[in-house]
């Protein structure tokens, strides 16, 4: 009889040690839930990132091979104005 008392009560702490661990701390579901929603925000951040650096890696093609982005580029960031041309200023009420 008090070697069974002694299984059962070692078995019932191995339970309520095995308990604690699912529910409170490193590895427990709250915090497996909180690390996915880490990796998804982490995972939207790159795709937004990669998107990013598409649209600047075409940007940077357009402006080795053409003149006419530069031209551009030049026109909108810099205020050029190509000889001959006319500038005109617009102002808003």
């Amino acid at each position: 009889m008090k070697l069974n008392r002694i299984i059962v009560a070692i078995l019932v702490l191995m339970t309520v040690g095995l308990q604690a661990r699912l529910w409170i701390g490193e590895g427990s579901l709250a915090h497996v839930s909180g690390l996915r929603i880490e990796v998804d925000k982490q995972i939207s951040e790159n795709n937004q990132k990669k998107w990013r650096n598409e649209i600047l890696k075409a940007e940077i093609v357009d402006l080795r091979d053409g003149l006419e982005a530069i031209e551009a580029k030049a026109r909108n960031e810099l205020g050029l104005i190509k000889e001959g041309e006319t500038f005109f200023l617009l102002l808003e009420d």
